[in-house]
């Protein structure tokens, strides 16, 4: 294998290293993203490295990992297939780049489908609920209110400032939403539906009347 090694020329030497390396890496990168395991620290890297510091991220120590990888192995492939140097350089660095992408973008669909599911408390703006436990006059005291959000019915904190208490039971409106997820909510009254009247041409009105009532 040494011997192998040693009779390669400096270019497939350098491709063979990148590819070895980078395999590795990716290997372990890849096995501790989708497993959990230490992925906070490599979200850590990837935060530190971003440039844009949130959403797409392209430049990222995973990215990287991946550009090296598949830089490295195209290259040994385009040495193989006898392409000049400059080509080979081209077309492997090319193809880094397109696995750059391709794991950007799969990372960031990951994200997204990870984060639908988590609650956007600007959601309950308008939510119409109740309290469930007292929430003390003018932000005294924080209670908990039962609202509907995301189509799921949820208990969450709350304050008012509304100049009295709001007492379990009560029926609230929530008008705002602080910075850290706290519904802010004031006292209304549940939304009624219409009454139906039953209508039956054969009947008189006044009959119909004395129904409805």
């Amino acid at each position: 294998m040494a011997e192998w090694f040693s009779n390669l020329e400096f270019l497939s030497k350098m491709y063979w290293l990148v590819a070895i390396i980078g395999s590795l890496i990716f290997s372990i990168v890849m096995i501790m993203a989708f497993t959990g395991g230490d992925a906070d620290d490599i979200g850590d890297l990837d935060s530190d490295i971003d440039a844009d510091g949130a959403g797409f991220q392209f430049i990222s120590f995973k990215n990287l990992v991946g550009f090296f990888t598949i830089f490295g192995w195209s290259g040994i492939a385009c040495i193989d297939a006898g392409l000049s140097t400059p080509l080979t350089i081209i077309v492997s660095v090319i193809c880094g780049l397109l696995m750059m992408v391709i794991m950007a973008s799969l990372f960031y669909f990951i994200s997204k489908l990870s984060d639908s599911g988590t609650l956007n408390y600007k959601n309950a703006l308008d939510a119409v609920g109740e309290v469930y436990l007292t929430i003390g006059a003018e932000r005294s005291k924080m209670g908990k209110v039962t609202v509907s959000v995301q189509g799921t019915m949820r208990e969450l904190d709350a304050l008012t400032d509304a100049l009295t208490e709001l007492k379990s039971g009560t029926i609230i409106k929530v008008v705002d939403v602080t910075s850290n997820g706290i519904l802010i909510v004031d006292q209304t009254r549940k939304p009624i539906e219409p009454s139906k009247h039953i209508k039956d041409p054969l009947l008189s009105n006044a009959t119909q009347k004395k129904i409805s009532k």
